[in-house]
């Protein structure tokens, strides 16, 4: 089905509900002449008339487009079922969502007291402009879902001749299948092999272009060969210890072998990156704690404060 804009809307006050206008223009703070406009992340707001319809029937009248202050009115894809990151791409105007629903003010909030309910809390969304340009009634919408971009390097000798299989970078591609599955998001996931090598290390470092995730396997520990960390360290623009911190109090209280690992996390430009051991069952204990903090460090690397 085709996506598109049903109706653009606008008003000069907070809390009140937007009148349909011919035509928007948005531009670096949001929308030219409205009220949410600014230098924040809920420049823009988006409501489709799938959530019109279903409202309807409990309201008992016909709803106007704007009266639960959405600036875009859509029809043709269930907004919150988008994600923060993706983007929408209507004419020259590019957007970014920025969150799915927001705190309602109940009696406080004019469309509550003038509609009796609000649906935009849980169905509406909310978009910064990456790119400015003109938006109206009839404008075809195309839907870009964020594509997340992992790159898993497993440093190893034995496994980069072909004496052995790789068992810990297959299993880093799994668990982190598994994770953004669970969220629905979309990812693609890369797996390479080389020797602990600081050189053939470096060059992978080198090619991070795109990358929003970098996962190391190996070369963690205090071996001759193990230079892994001693490579990725000075390459981080800020370091994130309380990552590596919590894992090897919570585990080398049971394992003091653990706190031998050198671990690092931080992040590179704007790849987040972890260094982790070379076992397979060092890899489920790091990805297990790793996981819980992934999606507020991308948010807030994207410039998001979601709590």
């Amino acid at each position: 089905m085709e996506i598109k804009v049903i109706s653009v809307n606008k008003s000069e006050r907070k809390g009140t509900v937007k009148e349909p206008v011919a035509r928007i223009e948005l531009n670096a703070t949001g929308v030219q002449g409205d009220a949410h406009s600014g230098n924040w992340h809920r420049q823009v707001s988006l409501l489709g008339t799938e959530s019109f319809r279903k409202f309807e029937l409990q309201a008992k009248r016909p709803l106007k487009y704007g009266e639960f202050a959405e600036n875009i009115t859509t029809e043709g894809i269930i907004l919150y079922e988008t994600h923060p990151l993706d983007w929408f791409k209507i004419g020259e105007a590019l957007l970014e969502v920025t969150q799915i629903g927001k705190k309602c003010h109940g009696d406080s909030c004019a469309i509550y007291r003038e509609v009796g309910n609000c649906v935009m809390p849980k169905e509406g969304i909310f978009c910064r402009v990456l790119k400015a340009g003109p938006v109206q009634a009839g404008d075809a919408i195309l839907y870009q879902p964020r594509i997340f971009r992992v790159k898993v390097i497993t440093l190893s000798d034995r496994a980069s001749a072909g004496e052995y299989e790789d068992r810990s970078g297959p299993r880093v591609k799994q668990l982190m299948e598994d994770f953004f599955n669970g969220l629905g998001w979309r990812s693609e996931i890369e797996g390479v092999v080389i020797p602990d090598d600081a050189k053939q290390l470096t060059q992978q470092l080198t090619e991070l272009g795109g990358t929003d995730i970098l996962i190391t396997t190996g070369g963690t520990g205090i071996g001759p060969r193990d230079i892994t960390v001693d490579v990725v360290k000075p390459m981080l623009d800020k370091e994130i210890p309380g990552i590596m911190d919590l894992i090897r109090l919570k585990y080398g209280a049971e394992k003091p072998n653990a706190l031998v690992s050198r671990s690092v996390a931080g992040v590179s430009g704007h790849t987040l990156v972890y260094t982790l051991p070379g076992s397979v069952r060092a890899v489920e204990e790091y990805m297990a704690e790793i996981t819980k903090t992934i999606r507020h460090s991308i948010y807030m690397l994207n410039g998001l404060d979601l709590h």
